[in-house]
This record gives C-alpha cells, structure tokens and sequence, in this order.
C-alpha cells in the first residue's frame, strides 16, 4: 500500500525505522531485529540505505522480508549524492521488482573526500528521477531546526519547498526533543505554502552516548528538562532505559493532543524499546 494512502485515512498511524546492517555478517541479526518490530504491525515500517549505496541490498532485502512476511508497508530509502544515474536506475529497478512502491528520496551525506555525483547534488533532482521511473509514493526529510549545512532557516525552508515541488507526497522529520520547535516549524513550512503531511520523527533516548551521538550529526537542541533526565539517570542503564521511553512516549501524546495524526520513531534497531513506546500508546491510538 502507498504511505500517501494510508495518511489519508481517518486515523492516528505510528510508524517505526529500522536500519541494515553494514556487512553480510550481521544481516541475520539486524534482519531478526527488525521483524521482531514488524511483529508490532506498524502502521508502516522505513528501512534507511547507507551512504553510497553501501548497504543498498540490505535495505532492499529487509524491507522485502518486511513486506511479504508480514504485510507491514515499507518505505525503502535511497540516497544520490555518491550514486550515478545508472546505479539509481539499478536501485529503483530492484525495488519495483520486488513490490515496493514507496521510496524516501535523500541526497545523503557528503564523502569524506567530497566527491560526489555528476547526476545527482540535490534530493529534488532524484525526486524528478524517481517520477519518471515508475507510479511511486515518494517522501523526502525536512528539518523542524534547520539543515546543519543551512546557515539560515528561511533558505532551508525554500529549498525545502523545491523538493516538494519536483513531487514529494509527505515528508518526514529529522529527530527533536521540544515539541515547540515542530509546532513552530509545521506553521512556517505552511506559510510558505507546503502542504504536503509532515510525520513528525521522534527518537527514544536510552542511554546517555546515543544522545550525544545524535546532537553532534543531527544539531539537535536538547531541552533541559530532557539534559536533566540524562543527567540523573545517566549511569544507570535501566533507568535511563525507562526515562527515555516515557520522555518519547510523552512528546508523542502531547503531539497527538494537539492534533498531530502521524508519528515515526527511530527505533535504532530495538525492539523491545520498540514495543515499549507501542503498548503505551496502546489505548491512545487504539489498538
């Protein structure tokens, strides 16, 4: 089913993301890992795709598997910036054959040696590739805190806008911790005329490292209230366990109470954090 159709309907969705593994040692593991959290039926599931394609047969294989075992939606992403249009074509092409039909177009990051591709520098480009591929439901990333590469947000929301003019069907946002900040940004992207669903992108904390971890890729802003629970629980792994999960399933019920019908949760492969934030919300999105 096409995500676009499935946020047309009368009801709150949660969707949780799973990543590959980086080598075929750990596609076992991280394949388990993420059927566990299909086992939650998800409204849909999304599986990222490494940095030039590195992974790309990974993500196509557990999103498949997702797909077919368990009849959980999938948004398969694929990135550009080191990819050349005849591999893009390669990726699509896997993807259609294998019935999946949405997809998360992405530039991806930057090369450590700054090499990127001739055919594609910016995500509305591949958009514009992807329309012309095949009948898909196409997302894209937005970012409530501006791009870190951005040095001003107004820029990034123009930027942003191109890429839902060259076709996007809903976006998806980068991780926050302050509600506010996604109000904030949901009344200025609307402003600016993009109307297009916005799923806001919530990533449980549990333990002090991935917090750090996020900040620096992400420029993230932490809350103090949040600084604080880091702080406190911190040097104990079960609590911090506990803290995070109930900050994130607050930020989603505070969401939903204002009005929000569409959350994604990086689930950073776990499922039992996973199905923690799921039975929650049990009765809130009324499962």
């Amino acid at each position: 089913m096409k995500i676009s159709k499935i946020l047309k309907q009368d009801k709150i969705t949660l969707s949780l993301e799973v990543f590959p593994p980086k080598t075929s040692e750990k596609y076992e593991v991280t394949a388990a890992a993420a059927k566990k959290i299909a086992a939650l039926s998800p409204d849909f599931m999304s599986v990222t795709y490494g940095a030039g394609g590195g992974t790309g047969a990974y993500t196509a294989g557990i999103a498949s598997e997702i797909q077919k075992e368990y009849g959980v939606p999938v948004l398969a992403h694929l990135t550009c910036v080191s990819s050349d249009r005849p591999f893009v074509h390669d990726m699509v092409k896997r993807y259609k054959d294998l019935g999946i039909e949405n997809i998360l177009a992405l530039r991806g990051d930057i090369p450590a040696d700054g090499r990127v591709s001739k055919d594609f520098r910016h995500a509305d480009e591949l958009v514009r590739e992807l329309k012309e591929l095949g009948d898909f439901c196409i997302g894209g990333a937005c970012y409530p805190e501006g791009h870190i590469e951005c040095a001003h947000k107004a820029d990034d929301i123009g930027y942003l806008k191109g890429k839902v003019d060259a076709g996007l069907d809903f976006l998806t946002t980068q991780l926050f911790f302050d509600n506010n900040i996604y109000y904030n940004f949901l009344y200025r992207i609307r402003e600016r005329g993009i109307m297009v669903p916005v799923i806001a992108g919530i990533m449980p904390i549990t333990n002090a490292r991935q917090l750090s971890r996020s900040v620096a890729m992400s420029g993230t802003d932490v809350p103090q209230r949040f600084r604080n629970i880091v702080d406190f629980f911190g040097e104990d792994p079960a609590a911090m366990k506990q803290a995070g999960i109930v900050y994130a399933t607050e930020q989603i019920v505070d969401l939903i109470a204002n009005g929000i019908r569409h959350i994604h949760v990086y689930t950073m492969n776990k499922p039992d954090v996973s199905e923690a934030i799921m039975n929650n919300l049990s009765v809130v999105l009324g499962r």
